[in-house]
């Protein structure tokens, strides 16, 4: 059996093609990170897999004997003929050439899960837009069971911190808000072809029933956190009066009376429960306001 290593290189020579650094490219190619990948995503045959960017198949091919069926959506044209020539005999095995960003991805799930019982999302994520598709899989409920992604080290330790501690940052409280985050294994950058400048680390997102928090506005939730992280040094009070979301310094006040906050709190010191108790009554001012 040939390494994955010996695979890309054999893969890249045969169609004369070097990795996209546009499109953030970076083939991984160290078996024992992949066998990780695949282990920690705990996939079966009754599972209906979401693979996001599969470049030249290295990781489809395991995703492929594991599950029931795998679809993988692809930006790059020059990956279609490959994917589509090397997987022409998995009946298991389905191809979009589409950005992942503009895909229906409830409709695709509707349409292509058939009677598998669990959908779950497994790849090596581009890097330069990591949040952009970590947010898409959670802000639209999908009825997805985990996320197991590889991303870089730094976003990976930010995402998996916990709410309030130095290292947390707004994607922290908004994965937090739908998901349990764990890291699952870190990977040398030596493990690409070719190698990026950053180390990565594989995660795992399992996916809550319900919201860890209740909030009365989920989109106000969510204008707070950002606020509250745009400019880090800047104090919570600072954040949330420069975004305008409270008008009335009065009654912004009031609100840290009762949260009992520090007037020079950051936004990182804060946990999901206290911006969740922040946003809800943010909401009520709001609201109130609205009504004289």
């Amino acid at each position: 059996m040939t390494s994955s290593f010996e695979d890309t290189q054999y893969i890249l020579k045969k169609y004369h093609l070097k990795a996209n650094k546009k499109l953030g490219q970076n083939f991984l190619v160290n078996d024992e990170a992949i066998s990780n990948i695949i282990d920690s995503s705990e996939i079966n045959e009754n599972d209906f897999v979401i693979e996001i960017g599969p470049g030249l198949g290295t990781l489809t091919s395991k995703l492929l004997e594991k599950a029931g069926k795998v679809i993988a959506i692809e930006l790059d044209e020059r990956m279609i003929d490959i994917l589509t020539d090397r997987f022409k005999l998995y009946s298991n095995f389905v191809l979009l050439h589409e950005d992942i960003l503009k895909v229906n991805l409830q409709e695709l799930i509707r349409t292509e899960k058939d009677r598998l019982t669990s959908v779950k999302v497994v790849a090596n994520l581009p890097y330069y837009i990591t949040t952009p598709i970590l947010m898409k899989l959670l802000e639209e409920k999908l009825p997805i069971e985990s996320i197991t992604v590889m991303v870089q080290k730094e976003v990976a330790e930010r995402i998996t911190a916990t709410p309030g501690d130095k290292l947390s940052g707004a994607i922290t409280y908004s994965v937090n808000y739908y998901a349990d985050a764990e890291k699952v294994v870190f990977v040398d950058k030596s493990s690409f072809i070719p190698s990026p400048e950053v180390d990565s680390e594989v995660i795992k997102l399992t996916i809550r029933k319900e919201p860890k928090v209740v909030v009365q506005n989920e989109k106000l939730f969510f204008q707070v956190i950002r606020a509250s992280f745009m400019q880090r040094r800047k104090t919570l009070w600072n954040g949330l009066t420069n975004a305008k979301l409270v008008q009335d310094k009065e009654k912004l006040r009031e609100i840290w009376e009762k949260l009992e906050l520090d007037p020079s709190v950051r936004g990182e010191k804060l946990t999901l429960e206290q911006f969740a108790e922040l946003s809800n009554l943010i909401d009520q001012t709001i609201s109130e306001t609205s009504k004289i």
